[in-house]
């Protein structure tokens, strides 16, 4: 996978417009490339299939125009979902308290590899609560970081519904609640 900052920077203007964030634009593959596009809605809600057309079809229209990858790619927009990648210096003060993998790019004390408790962001350098101690990283030294999959981060996760559901929840709530007044 190789990550694409330049076409990050180009593509966020659009999907702030629209409403999201940009999380990460890779290249993956080989011979059958795919043009990865990770987006966030900027509410804080999850984002929705409907979502990732609606970027699709705007992020294709520029693509087509500009034809930032040469050769033939495919375009996959998706959700940075509950396990996401950690990209944005924000992402580690946002997930603060959640067990994340982090790889670096030159060793920090004598490693390069940690997993351990997120502890938040600060003057730049991302603070790691691990088995063996406590551990601060550059946030420029930090080559791939990615939240662990653990009951706590499902149950945060469990607490923000999708976009398209947040109306439809309204929906069923003022329903329950009319029948209710009428039973009583």
């Amino acid at each position: 996978m190789e990550r694409l900052p330049e076409l990050e920077r180009r593509v966020e203007p659009t999907l702030e417009a629209m409403g999201f964030e940009v999380v990460r634009v890779a290249l993956t593959g080989g011979s059958q490339r795919t043009l990865q596009v990770m987006a966030d809605r900027r509410d804080g809600s999850q984002i929705s299939v409907d979502d990732c057309a609606e970027i699709s079809t705007a992020l294709s229209a520029i693509f087509d125009v500009e034809d930032p990858i040469s050769g033939h790619y495919d375009l996959e927009v998706s959700s940075a979902g509950i396990d996401r990648p950690l990209t944005r210096a924000k992402d580690f003060a946002v997930y603060a308290g959640h067990v994340a993998k982090i790889e670096t790019k030159v060793p920090v004390a004598g490693r390069r590899r940690f997993r351990g408790r997120l502890d938040g962001l600060e003057d730049g350098n991302v603070k790691v609560h691990t088995d063996d101690a406590d551990v601060v990283i550059a946030f420029e030294n930090i080559g791939s970081a990615k939240l662990v999959l653990t009951d706590e981060l499902i149950a945060a996760t469990a607490g923000r519904p999708a976009n398209d559901q947040v109306a439809n929840d309204h929906v069923a709530n003022k329903h329950a609640a009319n029948a209710q007044a009428a039973n009583d």
